[in-house]
């Protein structure tokens, strides 16, 4: 537990970190001692975070992963009662997550991975250490009982199972082969097939005699389909194109993919967007011959879209291929007949589709939206449902909540999804499918002393930047904590990663991100006023906001909505605008270390974790891979540009206070971004602390580690802006 002796004891370990001459800097505030929390970081920090939500093809069973504190388990229920039942008993915060939950058609298994990080830019199969065992681990699947009564069998060392749906074996992905097991693991996992390339992708047939998979070989790749030992496999229309998303018809006589260009052609210009041309081909299974179905516009709301599940391909009910794009200015789903023709608009409106699922019987699509009647829904996920083949949607979770992930389960009876609200942290919940009220799963698992009746509802506020673009924020206030009394508060600006990301009105459906909610609530219950800013570059208001011009790389311009929420936070008459701080993580590292280079005058503090500060620091692959070759384009502008946009370009100005954090095991960010900062800060004799965390990734995969994170950004904040309400005589 992080008492306040153990809270002084790491705030004199960071400032051990700190260079011994610092540049001048605003006084910290003294202001009386404000009054304690009314809940602590562990308690807003214990709740339970289901995620790998899934159902099994045929019955009514459904499965999920739970972390608790660390403890990350396979949870289960079947229907009528959906009661919750704990499937495996690993009871030790080890970092070692737990993803690719699946159930046997028949649910009479769970097969899940164990191990990696899967959140990473890296190779998702290298082994994570965070917990720092002395034994070498892997990344393994396992599977296990539905009823239980066993323990969890080890199948294989490897990653992405798919199973079969005649329910006997799972295929998997092994050292760039696809391998396949018998689903009890009673005998060895077996190499498939041999192929060039590094395959994956594995996707069986309706009837589980054949496997579709991807063949990726650097500049091109392959859709392929194994039959058997002696056939040879069969490429669909091999061409100098990159193929992905194998996608059988449900009479299996054909497959739908993706298809992108290959590598290479003239260079064109870093600094201007331009569009990525992709098209839906579908192939007879038997022949391999192909024919384009439909290609998306050349423009650049046209091009591959970027939210989760990218292209979301489905071979749906009645012959018709379902698809998202952006084309119309939002991520948007469009079903096409499958003997061509133009293609069916099924989300009209001013909102979003993500986590898109096919109902059992392929005539409906359930996913996530921000969409519904209150105008506030737009920062907020329901449940939605629409008809493959008209344009009829339906919220079916309409209200102040938020929900996602929705799957339907084999009989057809019921929708699961993961519900909460801006007080009560993420459940599982189920609802009938024919309408009726949700009920949620496991609610024990919520510890007694969680605060949930001490948690704000943070409010929506709208603001503009500078250049007119209109920006969304959360803000988090906790009710006559001061102000009311004539005293002004700190502030604090939160910045989130991605950057396509979307933070909500109340808890998210990412675990990163509602380790940030629940930080954002920890501090808004000590006094701050927390501003959580949704800047451009991130998901919800549209393509236009999302790939927004001049941004990233090519100019910052994201930024501009960060500075505007600092500027918002010093409008607020209950603000002291001398006392606000920023901070975030990953792109929202980035983003706060802009901050404090070009606008300490106006954030007086902030904790930089694992952020990106040198945008030229690898070149090669910054621009293209372009570096070495002789074809001339505006790469060394594009240097340029990015440097700009480099919060190290601007260390003349960089007066206040940061900590950095960063694990040195990142995949995501490399801890050299933070080891060249910190020569900088030193060199300008700026005030710096320092919280390294050996072996840990971006994802902070020890919740031992994310307690120690966070306790360290409210205590850093405390020293350096002091939460407690200053009154105008002391200003």
């Amino acid at each position: 537990m992080l008492t306040a002796p153990r809270l002084r004891a790491l705030a004199a370990a960071l400032a051990l970190h700190a260079p011994l001459v610092t540049v001048a800097q605003r006084p910290a505030p003294s202001a009386a001692p404000a009054a304690a929390s009314s809940y602590t970081l562990e308690q807003i920090k214990s709740y339970p975070f289901p995620n790998e939500l899934t159902a099994s093809t045929r019955g009514n069973r459904i499965a999920w992963a739970l972390n608790e504190r660390g403890q990350r388990n396979v949870w289960v229920a079947e229907g009528p009662g959906y009661v919750a039942r704990q499937l495996t008993r690993y009871g030790v915060d080890d970092g070692q997550e737990l993803t690719s939950v699946s159930l046997s058609p028949d649910g009479g298994y769970v097969v899940y991975v164990r191990g990696g990080d899967h959140g990473s830019n890296w190779d998702d199969a290298l082994p994570v250490n965070p917990a720092l065992s002395p034994t070498p681990l892997k990344v393994q699947m396992w599977s296990v009982p539905f009823g239980g009564g066993a323990e969890p069998k080890a199948i294989s060392d490897g990653d992405g199972p798919a199973i079969s749906p005649k329910g006997d074996v799972v295929a998997f992905e092994k050292d760039g082969q696809i391998w396949v097991s018998p689903l009890d693991g009673a005998a060895p996992a077996r190499r498939l097939f041999s192929a060039r390339g590094s395959n994956g992708e594995p996707v069986w047939s309706p009837d589980g005699s054949r496997l579709a998979f991807v063949s990726s070989r650097g500049d091109h790749a392959f859709v392929g389909i194994f039959t058997g030992d002696s056939t040879p496999i069969l490429w669909m229309t091999p061409s100098t194109s990159r193929d992905g998303s194998p996608r059988w018809s449900p009479d299996g006589k054909r497959l739908a993919f993706v298809r992108r260009p290959g590598a290479g052609g003239a260079l064109d210009s870093i600094l201007v967007q331009r569009h990525v041309p992709w098209s839906v081909w579908t192939a007879d299974a038997t022949t391999g011959e192909g024919r384009q179905l439909w290609k998306a516009p050349e423009t650049l709301r046209g091009s591959v879209p970027s939210t989760h599940g990218g292209t979301n391909l489905h071979w749906a009910a009645g012959d018709r291929i379902v698809f998202l794009s952006y084309m119309g200015g939002q991520a948007q789903l469009y079903s096409v007949a499958a003997s061509g023709g133009e293609p069916l608009l099924l989300t009209p409106g001013s909102y979003m589709a993500e986590y898109i699922t096919l109902s059992p019987d392929r005539r409906f699509l359930l996913f996530a939206g921000n969409a519904g009647k209150d105008v506030d829904d737009i920062d907020r996920r329901h449940v939605v449902r629409v008809p493959v083949d008209r344009a009829a949607p339906e919220v079916l979770t309409p209200g102040m909540g938020l929900e996602w992930t929705p799957v339907m389960t084999g009989d057809g009876s019921q929708i699961a999804f993961i519900g909460a609200t801006a007080q009560r942290p993420p459940l599982p919940m189920v609802m009938p499918a024919a309408g009726g009220a949700a009920r949620a799963i496991g609610a024990d698992r919520i510890p007694a002393d969680f605060p949930s009746a001490q948690l704000v509802t943070p409010r929506k506020v709208v603001f503009k930047a500078p250049d007119g673009v209109e920006v969304h924020g959360q803000l988090f206030e906790r009710a006559g904590a001061a102000g009311s009394t004539g005293g002004k508060k700190a502030a604090i600006v939160y910045v989130h990663g991605g950057p396509p990301r979307q933070m909500l009105l109340g808890w998210h459906y990412s675990d990163y991100y509602s380790n940030s909610y629940a930080m954002n609530q920890y501090l808004a219950s000590k006094g701050y006023v927390v501003l959580s800013v949704n800047y451009r570059l991130g998901i919800g208001y549209g393509h236009d906001f999302h790939r927004a011009p001049n941004a990233g790389a090519q100019g910052a311009a994201e930024y501009l909505d960060v500075k505007a929420g600092g500027e918002y936070l010093r409008t607020l008459a209950q603000v002291d605008p001398a006392r606000i701080g920023i901070y975030g993580g990953s792109y929202g590292g980035y983003l706060t270390a802009l901050a404090l280079a070009r606008n300490s005058d106006v954030f007086a503090a902030g904790v930089d974790i694992h952020g990106v500060h040198d945008f030229t620091a690898d070149a090669g692959s910054r621009f293209g891979g372009t570096a070495w070759r002789y074809e001339t384009n505006d790469r060394a502008k594009a240097a340029e540009v990015a440097w700009q946009s480099s919060p190290v370009s601007s260390m003349a100005t960089w007066k206040s206070p940061v900590l950095l954090i960063h694990g040195d095991d990142d995949r995501n960010v490399r801890f050299a971004q933070t080891v060249d900062l910190v020569q900088r800060l030193s060199a300008g004799r700026v005030p710096y602390e320092e919280l390294v965390i050996p072996d840990d990734t971006h994802h902070w995969l020890r919740f031992a580690n994310v307690l120690r994170v966070n306790a360290a950004t409210a205590e850093f904040f405390d020293r350096k802006l002091g939460r407690a309400p200053v009154r105008a005589a002391e200003q």
